[in-house]
């Protein structure tokens, strides 16, 4: 008679549940995706602005992809710190702030005036926007169970490419705008950042730090959300040990297979996204706007991609297989990309980002399933921020290429030998912290 209650009362808490989720849902993923594409834009928007930093202000190629990558220097540097932050002060109170200071930030590009003070703000907007993303994937793992934050993730990671898609037009046609005393760039620059600075107020408002503090929710649904939680973190400690330890974890070999793995991936998506631009250019003569449009087609496509093999890993439960295949696609897209004409590479680029932008959904589940919640936020920041250095690597590395060669084929050519060393790496990520058992099998 003893199990008889939590078993009567389990078809009760899963209701309970399965109600909270749908909320959660659809209270939170709309305004993280929102988020998500204003951030977007304003880290990649000096990609459209390239030629006109050249004619306006003579930053050149190397100049230009120093100045791109620098923003992931101090990224880098602020996220663990960051992270660890919004812990203690709540999601927000963080979020809030860190959307301010990087709207700020962003205004801010539109008034450097050479290569040193182009430095300088591409650091500050680091600085600013760091903890962003993984205080999202972070806030996932204390509001959505298991098996949703995978799905969670792909449709929040798509704010990305829908910001990619948005980007190109948005900032084309606020290019257009010249007018007191600002050209059209600096008019892009201004007007997307204070978009940014606008959405922080309705993040104030709408956004509750734990699911204790959302109203929105009845008790049953906390209970069942918390009490979810809770039995996944009893599962870690387990595995883990009723005491996990920082750096024990951050001397784990499996933290530096993520920090590979994602390395990898954003290696590829940023030397597309800040070379995407300039390639479009040499296919014919078009305008800011249409170069816009035409940047749209490749992350549109992605998004289709990211929910497919999404629900395909979703189905079979073979996540790092999945991350492997993805991985595979972007190395023969970006291949192909420095192997014929502009038009040729930009349909090879269409193809690789099928894959690029499907690795970084199907990756974060694995090392969310890893690691110990009670310090996962520091150890998913320090993955995330030693991850997207790749997007200082691939600029930089792309900017001297083109200055000293003329061109950037060798940079493709490196970025697909880099995804197929993450194929291969995926293998060795562990979905489970358990010793002695294959990774696939604990799917």
């Amino acid at each position: 008679m003893s199990r008889s209650v939590p078993d009567a009362a389990r078809p009760d808490r899963a209701d309970a549940l399965a109600s909270a989720v749908r909320k959660i849902k659809w209270r939170v993923l709309p305004l993280f995706v929102a988020m998500f594409i204003v951030n977007y834009i304003d880290r990649v928007n000096i990609g459209f602005v390239r030629q006109h930093l050249s004619a306006d202000l003579g930053i050149g190629a190397a100049a230009y992809g120093l100045g791109a990558g620098l923003f992931f220097v101090s990224y880098a540097v602020f996220e663990v710190p960051s992270n660890m932050l919004m812990q203690r002060f709540g999601a927000k109170i963080w979020l809030t702030r860190i959307m301010v200071t990087w709207g700020m930030a962003a205004v801010g590009m539109a008034f450097v005036r050479g290569e040193t003070s182009f430095y300088v703000m591409r650091l500050l907007l680091g600085a600013a926007e760091a903890g962003f993303f993984p205080g999202v994937i972070f806030y996932f793992t204390q509001w959505l169970p298991r098996d949703e934050r995978g799905k969670a993730i792909a449709i929040f990671l798509s704010g990305s490419a829908l910001a990619s898609v948005v980007s190109g037009p948005i900032s084309g046609g606020l290019m257009l705008i010249n007018g007191a005393g600002l050209h059209g760039w600096q008019w892009m620059f201004v007007i997307e950042g204070m978009a940014s600075v606008v959405l922080a107020g309705f993040i104030w408002f709408w956004l509750d730090s734990k699911p204790r503090d959302a109203r929105w929710l009845n008790r049953e649904e906390q209970d069942a959300v918390l009490g979810e939680i809770a039995d996944e973190q009893r599962q870690r400690e387990a595995a883990h040990g009723v005491r996990p330890s920082a750096w024990k974890l951050l001397r784990d070999p499996q933290i530096l297979i993520f920090c590979v793995i994602y390395f990898s991936v954003s290696l590829t998506i940023y030397g597309a996204t800040f070379w995407l631009p300039s390639i479009i250019r040499k296919m014919g003569h078009f305008n800011d706007f249409q170069v816009g449009l035409f940047n749209s087609i490749p992350w549109l496509i992605s998004i289709a991609a990211m929910y497919f093999f999404a629900m395909l890993a979703a189905r079979f439960r073979f996540q790092q297989a999945w991350v492997a295949c993805v991985l595979l696609i972007a190395a023969l897209g970006m291949y192909a990309a420095g192997q014929g004409s502009p038009v040729f590479s930009f349909v090879a680029i269409c193809f690789a980002a099928i894959g690029f932008k499907a690795a970084s959904a199907l990756f974060w589940p694995i090392p969310q399933g890893y690691l110990d919640a009670r310090i996962s936020a520091a150890v998913l920041a320090l993955i995330n921020s030693i991850g997207n250095l790749g997007g200082f690597v691939a600029p930089a590395a792309f900017g001297l290429l083109e200055q000293k060669t003329g061109s950037i084929e060798g940079g493709l050519t490196g970025l697909a030998v880099m995804s197929v060393v993450a194929a291969g790496a995926v293998f060795f990520a562990r979905m489970t912290p358990h010793e002695g058992r294959p990774a696939l099998a604990q799917q």
